[in-house]
């Protein structure tokens, strides 16, 4: 049973609070807003439908829990009779039926978080609390849109993908697609929304993926910016995917593999590819360079220690500023103060001439040799994880 609260005052229709981008670690809670004043709703005659923006009847369950959503369990359990639900989901009233048994009680469109809240309460279990995580959970590219992982594909027409307890069995629809699990995950809250944590999140959506080696720089890329972002281990995201069985895939398998050795983007694993395919020294991939006072020096995309060399793969969107390109030209300086020769290449450079780069690598490696000042910086704390497969 649901404790009747009163409900705010009709207000022009607003969106809930951006998602604070926070790592969390087992289950806890983000509070999507601030207290805002309420007063009695205003007295409607029976029968009569409501105008346009009524605030919902007394004994609703509280919007701001909910980010304005209730399912149809909740608002009879709160007193709410069927009429009224019917006569105010009508077209021109002031709730809306996203889903099956799921209201907006609001007249604005729903937003992402609104329409991720809507999947998990139409998955839960009706007598059971949707926050809590039990039952239902956003799991897949929904979750991970949420952690602001933006190659994840989520949008207003992509199905969300909710976890259910196996061996219970629920019907999908355009906006929800149900999974049924017998490895049931811990949960954590993202901004009011039970999810998976991101670990399994990205493991669902390699899993999910309608063609596997179609997919595959999709796959690399959403998975290279979930470690990246430092929401999961590589090591862990290894096991995960080890324990879904999703490592005979050849296209999840090889991301796997880049995520160990250190790769951390596309244009890394793609970079990769080209290296391994020539007989140059297999370099560090992201090792971070000190100097030998222990200063921080830089972490060049990939380094041969031995040499000294170092490759950068700059792209133009994380370079199109004149201070991200400021920034750039100083780390090359402070990484050749130190004896550190770099070759500099774009993505498009990588595969569209990498022979170019390639020349210019071998030269590099090549020279050091017989280089009379040697570079002084150490790359430290790098480990090259080991293949569990």
């Amino acid at each position: 049973m649901i404790t009747p609260t009163p409900t705010p005052t009709p207000t022009p229709p607003t969106q809930p609070d951006p998602l604070p981008l926070t790592k969390q670690h087992g289950t806890s809670a983000v509070s999507p807003g601030t207290p805002v004043r309420r007063e009695p709703p205003a007295r409607t005659p029976r029968g009569t439908p409501a105008p346009r923006g009524t605030p919902a009847p007394r004994g609703t369950p509280a919007p701001r829990r909910q980010l304005n959503l209730a399912t149809r369990h909740q608002l009879t359990a709160a007193g709410v009779p069927d009429g009224t639900i019917t006569s105010r989901t009508r077209p021109g009233g002031p709730w809306q039926r996203l889903l099956p048994r799921v209201y907006l009680l609001q007249t604005g469109p729903p937003d992402q978080r609104q329409r991720a809240l809507a999947a998990v309460l139409y998955a839960a279990e009706p007598a059971a609390d949707p926050l809590s995580g039990d039952t239902a959970a956003l799991t897949g590219a929904a979750a991970l849109a949420l952690l602001g992982i933006r190659e994840a594909p989520y949008g207003p027409t992509t199905p969300a993908d909710v976890l259910i307890r196996a061996p219970r069995r629920l019907t999908g629809t355009p906006q929800v697609r149900p999974l049924a699990t017998s490895r049931w995950p811990r949960t954590i809250t993202v901004g009011g929304i039970p999810s998976t944590r991101p670990v399994r999140a990205a493991a669902d959506f390699a899993a999910r993926a309608v063609d596997a080696e179609a997919d595959a720089d999709r796959i690399r890329s959403t998975l290279a910016h979930v470690v990246q972002a430092g929401w999961c281990h590589p090591q862990d995201l290894h096991a995960e995917l080890r324990a879904a069985r999703l490592l005979t895939r050849p296209a999840i398998r090889a991301a796997a593999g880049e995520l160990l050795a250190g790769v951390r983007s596309i244009a890394e694993a793609q970079a990769r590819d080209v290296l391994t395919a020539t007989d140059l020294p297999t370099p560090l991939w992201n090792a971070r360079l000190y100097t030998p006072d222990g200063t921080f020096l830089a972490t060049p995309d990939a380094y041969w220690p031995d040499e000294g060399v170092a490759l950068e793969i700059d792209s133009a969107e994380y370079h199109y500023t004149r201070d991200a390109w400021h920034a750039t030209l100083r780390r090359r300086l402070r990484l050749e103060s130190h004896g550190i020769l770099v070759v500099s290449a774009t993505p498009s450079i990588l595969r569209d001439t990498p022979t170019e780069v390639l020349a210019a690598l071998r030269t590099l490696l090549t020279l050091t040799t017989p280089r009379p000042t040697p570079p002084t910086a150490q790359a430290r704390g790098h480990q090259q994880l080991p293949l569990p497969f």
